[in-house]
């Protein structure tokens, strides 16, 4: 049986911005979807596109706090240059402007829908592409990100009795979510990314196993600058994958990021759709179901590239490897050169891997010494089944 599918999107993406010099630019999500388009991924008869409706402020004050709402809401109504560096506000990263709140909202409440549409509408697989806002806490913004939408639907699941899994492949460590759930064991916080040892957010260490009920249900992967495919998927297969299938959650939630890539402009990991692709396949074989969001990315045609990668994944769709002519033609007006939507799989220098290889190898021993027992010794007996 095909999946039954559901894409996230909205034409308010495009009504907002950062700013000119800022990285993130809401462009795109424009991008992503003119390439889904462009191989006729709209017109699927088991997948829906549908709009993004804006969260309520009922259910964002599920994780934020009610006077950091208020600041948000405050700055959003005013073109005056404004910051409060107590909730993060109007820094480089996270600047301020017209609209913050309703942009903020707008992510937030794709990813609440899309975990309505899979609890609630029977939906198999739902994916927000304006979600991903894994740096926000409970109240300041961080990262370029100003509500967790991913916490707060999460709530959302938990309120319903069902237990999540969540994992993030964002080059930077989901420090909000973690965050959020750190001291339970109804659900699980997996993040691979780059070492917060000299990178945004200087967390998401291996010690980083939650607390209380939920000792061992927080799990780390860092890896060093120079990780590539091969190392991505190693950390994937050997320490995400089995615990995912043994926690068996309800749910499945993923970041989606697609900054790992080797030509993004912020970071120093060496993926490439070859093991982001094999990692999406991977998930939607396990059959759970599945709210996917967004995340971070800097070269706009890799996001576009890995967003409707994953799109196809999760519609069962085998895309032909060059990129279509009219995505071309867009691009191009952008000044960027691309012309296939798969890389060939990337070793990085051997000096640089081996190092990388020596972390992960690390990372990987001392998450089956501490997180193993606790997932695999629990639910092991019934991950099968």
């Amino acid at each position: 049986m095909p999946a039954r599918t559901a894409l996230i999107y909205s034409n308010d993406f495009a009504r907002f911005s950062y700013g000119d010099d800022h990285p993130f630019k809401i462009q795109r999500f424009l991008l992503a979807f003119e390439l889904m388009r462009a191989y006729g991924l709209m017109e699927l008869p088991d997948a829906s596109t549908l709009d993004c409706p804006r969260a309520t402020e009922e259910a964002l004050l599920t994780f934020h706090s009610p006077d950091y709402l208020d600041r948000l809401r405050e700055f959003s109504e005013s073109d005056d240059a404004r910051a409060d560096f107590r909730y993060g506000l109007g820094d480089l990263d996270n600047p301020v402007f017209r609209g913050l709140y309703d942009w903020a909202r707008l992510g937030a409440g794709g990813t609440i829908e899309a975990a309505r549409l899979v609890a609630e509408e029977g939906y198999d697989i739902a994916f927000n592409l304006a979600g991903g806002w894994h740096h926000a806490h409970r109240a300041k913004a961080s990262g370029f990100s100003y509500l967790n939408d991913a916490v707060v639907a999460i709530n959302l699941l938990l309120e319903k009795g069902l237990r999540v899994a969540y994992l993030d492949i964002d080059a930077h460590h989901g420090d909000g979510v973690q965050e959020a759930f750190y001291d339970t064991d109804r659900v699980l916080t997996i993040s691979i990314h780059e070492s917060g040892m000299y990178f945004f957010p200087g967390t998401g260490f291996e010690g980083e196993t939650g607390t209380g009920a939920g000792t061992g249900y927080s799990v780390n992967i860092p890896l060093v600058a120079h990780a590539d495919d091969a190392l991505f998927m190693k950390a994937f297969d050997e320490v995400a994958f089995p615990l995912l299938a043994a926690y068996n959650p309800d749910v499945l939630v993923t970041q989606l990021g697609a900054d790992t890539f080797r030509t993004d402009p912020l970071t120093r990991l060496e993926v490439t759709t070859h093991s982001y692709t094999y990692i999406l396949r991977k998930l939607k074989a396990l059959g759970i179901p599945w709210v996917a969001v967004g995340g971070g990315g800097y070269n706009l045609v890799n996001v576009a590239r890995a967003w409707t990668l994953a799109w196809g994944v999760m519609n069962g769709v085998e895309l032909p490897p060059r990129l279509p002519d009219s995505f071309v033609s867009i691009i191009g007006r952008l000044g960027y050169p691309n012309r296939m939507l798969l890389d060939a799989m990337h070793w990085a220098q051997e000096d640089d891997r081996n190092q990388a290889l020596d972390a992960v190898e690390h990372s990987i021993a001392l998450i089956r010494k501490t997180i193993f027992p606790v997932i695999i010794g629990s639910y092991g007996e019934t991950s099968g089944e």
